[in-house]
């Protein structure tokens, strides 16, 4: 994609979906494994890639158990706390990070998942925060983020209606302007799957809060971002991995970087189709409308001076004469010549 001067005006760009690669926490804790992330992205035609940045300490607590994806794809004895901290990126690499991304003209973005590393982040002057779906119940988490004056993508899993109402209040009374805030529909369940979707609720969330929407997919394969996109969505956010074998939390509910491309060319074509809504012959198509129309001609000789009726002309291609739509304007007239079969009438 073109350099475009701040985020929103990327995923503001009429009918063009701004491209999310979730890198997340699939560099398994290697500067070197999400500098190829960001690579991956780019590569892709991703327009950002986000990663989440968090103090493993100021997140988690010591009694906190892991999520069933998680159990199913990291060590059972391994706590949360143990799983997190092993994945967590410093200020340093942050930086690393985020000059990488304008060396691949890639927007950088990171979910903060405590307040200091709102802080780092606000530090860093980082194009937009991205709130995940569990931090949406966090009231102080919301202002600090309310407060910064960004952009701000919120995801929605697990939420209500009300409970995306509250968030929404929090942020404005804190500061950031509805017209700022993306609204992202969300499943938290690695993989979702497609009966739990619900991919109208982000029609939903555009509907009932007046605000832009996107979709945050979890499921495996392309073909629920790709159908949000038909819908209206102005972001899309997938997971990306350089190895859904690699081990982790995430990876196995990931995008490896050729299926990633893949997903994201059928989205472009997809924009493309969808073209302007106006119902009108296009560009490629207008060469056939003499080939494929008809008009009407002489269905046997007709001599001059002869009535036009029902059973001397007819419809026939190709469509350079008078349409058969003037079938009525045709009959009864005097033919101003003789006419030989197929050959077009002339008024």
């Amino acid at each position: 994609m073109a350099v475009v001067l701040s985020m929103e005006e990327a995923w503001r760009i009429p009918a063009r979906c701004f491209i999310i690669a979730e890198a997340g926490v699939n560099h398994n804790g290697s500067l070197e494994r999400a500098l190829e992330l960001v690579d991956a992205a780019a590569a892709a035609g991703a327009d950002a890639v986000k990663f989440q940045t968090f103090v493993a300490e100021e997140e988690i607590g010591r009694f906190a158990p892991k999520a069933e994806y998680q159990l199913a794809s990291t060590p059972s004895a391994e706590s949360q706390m143990e799983m997190v901290k092993k994945l967590e990126l410093n200020r340093e690499q942050h930086e690393a990070l985020i000059r990488r991304c304008r060396q691949k003209n890639l927007v950088f973005l990171s979910s903060p998942f405590d307040l200091k590393s709102i802080q780092m982040l606000l530090d860093l002057d980082v194009a937009g925060i991205k709130i995940p779906s569990g931090e949406i119940t966090n009231l102080p988490y919301l202002r600090a983020i309310g407060r910064s004056g960004k952009p701000v993508i919120m995801s929605t899993g697990m939420a209500t209606t009300g409970g995306i109402g509250d968030a929404l209040k929090v942020l404005e009374k804190s500061g950031t302007l509805r017209d700022r805030i993306m609204m992202l529909h969300c499943n938290t369940e690695y993989p979702t799957p497609m009966k739990d979707v619900n991919l109208r609720a982000m029609l939903t969330l555009r509907d009932t809060f007046n605000v832009r929407v996107g979709y945050s997919d979890h499921t495996l394969g392309a073909e629920v971002s790709v159908a949000a996109v038909a819908l209206g969505a102005a972001v899309i956010e997938k997971h990306l991995t350089l190895d859904c074998g690699l081990p982790g939390p995430d990876h196995k509910a990931s995008m490896e970087p050729r299926p990633f491309r893949e997903m994201v060319q059928a989205i472009r074509n997809v924009e493309q189709a969808l073209g302007s809504g106006e119902k009108t012959p296009s560009p490629s198509e207008r060469k056939n409308l003499a080939i494929a129309r008809k008009s009407i001609v002489a269905s046997k000789d007709i001599a001059s001076g002869e009535l036009f009726t029902e059973e001397n002309i007819t419809a026939k291609r190709p469509g350079t004469g008078i349409s058969p739509m003037k079938w009525d304007d045709v009959v009864g007239q005097t033919a101003k010549r003789a006419y030989q079969t197929d050959e077009m009438i002339e008024l």
